[in-house]
């Protein structure tokens, strides 16, 4: 009796066992905001995606070999890949998930997860996704009109046909994803790509002037959006009158947020997996007008219109394709908002770039991916594949075994960053009772310093405790100072551990010490290392 009891208990231990694990393993995605930080949750944690996105051709199954190829070859944890609405809709109203589903079993197979891009309406502007049946009826889906009466390579979002088209695709897709995806390989979508329009600020057509000319919709004559775009709180009237100047594009941006707000409602009432709009980039530093970038997209200037008009998009979010540190450091800031998740879905795969992750990270975003990581060509060399993908590669193998620390660190907002300027410049970081003090340079001799060939050097540094910190940098030198009521006191390192994270613990590789600490501290060479720093003052 006594052993069937015993039995009867371990099964049911077992089955609680399993129910439980089932229930974490089956949480869905999602965003969350605690004290203006921001985590994406995955199985129920916060996840960091270590990203790379294929190129725009890459989705088919002849490609995919590459991909993962340069998947492996990153220490990605995430794969962001396009779906096409040519190919899933090719006939209308009949649909086709064949290449969504290899795309799922590949990525179990390679233990990676996936964003997906819907290609449908826009991409980079065009229409060029959209199935030949719409291409083909280009009255019923017309594309914009110009200030000269000329047509422009770009949908009109004014047009109810082509939302209604979009909407049942896209709710399509939401659909199969929920039946075909339980254990949520994918994690979050990306609604359109780079939406907007080049070469006008709006559309001209008649349909859409006869919305220009009429009153600004009452979601955007809300105290705290006309604030939040430098309008007068108690602004109404036509679109004209209440934006002056800025009319144009904002109307644009309006219709352009108000089309994929519903697109995404339809995908979210099906299968509520995070969303989010890409943007391709203006300048952030000279305020530009339209006509010097897409109009239309998710820029800076526009967010708080498509917060208002887009509702079911969880995250806005940088394309970073510009140069130099002031405009890409400025970029970040303006899309780490309280209302808005950090995440750079697309960036040049340039070597120095990938120092601006340890700024994201910092910053408690939730996500950064590198574009093009493939070859782009069936018979590409993987040679040129590692070689390509190098720069990012090497952080990412340090991240990886501590990515889901990482995500928790940023969302407490725990971690600090710094990255290398053009003038090379030292830099300084705040950790309340101390600062570190991060100079950047590719070798030492004593007091001589070899100056990086480019701006790649980066620091960021976790505070675990008062006086207990993690580090995490290359191609630069790290030292401290006593804040506080320690100020102008001896300090010294009481231990200075090399190792890396594994499992939630940071295994120790050995301590350094001597040559390896002294001159100040630890210096920090072109591969990326972990440390665990502890300081005491005397």
């Amino acid at each position: 009796m006594k052993k069937n009891i015993s039995l009867w208990f371990v099964l049911l231990l077992l089955a609680a066992n399993n129910a439980l694990g089932q229930q974490i393993t089956y949480l869905m995605p999602r965003v969350i905001e605690k004290n203006g930080h921001h985590a994406l949750l995955v199985d129920g944690k916060p996840f960091l995606m270590l990203g790379g996105q294929a190129h725009n051709s890459s989705a088919w199954p002849g490609m995919l070999p590459q991909v993962w190829h340069a998947v492996e070859t990153m220490h990605a944890n995430t794969l962001e890949v396009p779906i096409y609405w040519e190919q899933i809709e090719a006939t209308q109203g009949k649909f086709d998930f064949s290449v969504v589903d290899t795309l799922l079993a590949q990525a179990r197979t390679h233990k990676t997860r996936l964003v997906l891009l819907w290609f449908a309406t826009w991409k980079n502007g065009s229409n060029h996704y959209m199935p030949g049946w719409m291409k083909n009826n280009a009255a019923k889906y017309p594309n914009i009109t110009g200030k000269s009466g000329k047509p422009i390579d770009s949908p009109s979002p004014n047009v109810e046909a082509t939302l209604e088209a979009d909407t049942k695709a896209f709710a399509a897709v939401m659909r199969y994803l929920k039946k075909a995806d339980p254990q949520h390989t994918v994690i979050m979508v990306q609604v359109e790509n780079e939406p907007g329009a080049w070469d006008t600020i709006r559309d001209y057509s008649p349909l859409a002037q006869k919305l220009f000319d009429g009153p600004v919709p009452a979601e955007l004559l809300k105290p705290e959006v006309l604030k939040a775009l430098n309008r007068p709180a108690d602004a109404e009237g036509t679109w004209q009158k209440v934006f002056g100047e800025r009319a144009d594009e904002y109307f644009h941006a309006w219709s352009v947020a108000r089309f994929i707000g519903k697109v995404a409602a339809a995908g979210k009432a099906e299968y509520a997996l995070p969303l989010y709009v890409n943007a391709a980039l203006r300048d952030p530093l000279t305020n530009p007008m339209a006509n010097s970038y897409e109009s239309g997209g998710p820029t800076d200037n526009v967010i708080p219109i498509y917060k208002a008009a887009a509702p079911s998009i969880d995250v806005l979010s940088p394309d970073i394709y510009l140069d130099g540190s002031e405009r890409i450091l400025k970029v970040i800031e303006l899309y780490d908002r309280p209302d808005n998740a950090l995440f750079v879905p697309e960036a040049s795969l340039a070597p120095h770039m990938a120092r601006y992750m340890y700024d994201v990270i910092a910053r408690g975003g939730i996500g950064f991916s590198p574009f093009g990581i493939d070859s782009n060509r069936p018979d590409g060399k993987k040679a040129e594949t590692i070689e390509r993908l190098a720069s990012f590669a090497q952080d990412y193998k340090v991240f990886s075994p501590m990515m889901r620390e990482l995500a928790q660190w940023g969302f407490d907002g725990k971690i600090k960053a710094v990255v290398e300027r053009e003038d090379n410049a030292p830099q300084t970081i705040d950790l309340g009772a101390w600062q570190a003090m991060v100079s950047f340079g590719s070798s030492w001799r004593g007091n001589d310093v070899t100056k990086n060939e480019k701006p790649t050097g980066r620091a960021m540094v976790i505070k675990l405790a008062e006086n207990e910190f993690v580090v995490i940098g290359a191609l630069c030198h790290i030292t401290f100072k006593p804040l506080g009521n320690n100020q102008g006191r001896v300090w010294q390192y009481l231990k200075v551990e090399e190792g890396q994270y594994e499992k939630g613990k940071f295994k120790s590789l050995r301590i350094l010490n001597g040559d390896e600490t002294d001159w100040g501290g630890p210096r920090l060479g072109a591969t990326p290392v972990v440390l665990k720093i502890s300081l005491g003052v005397r």
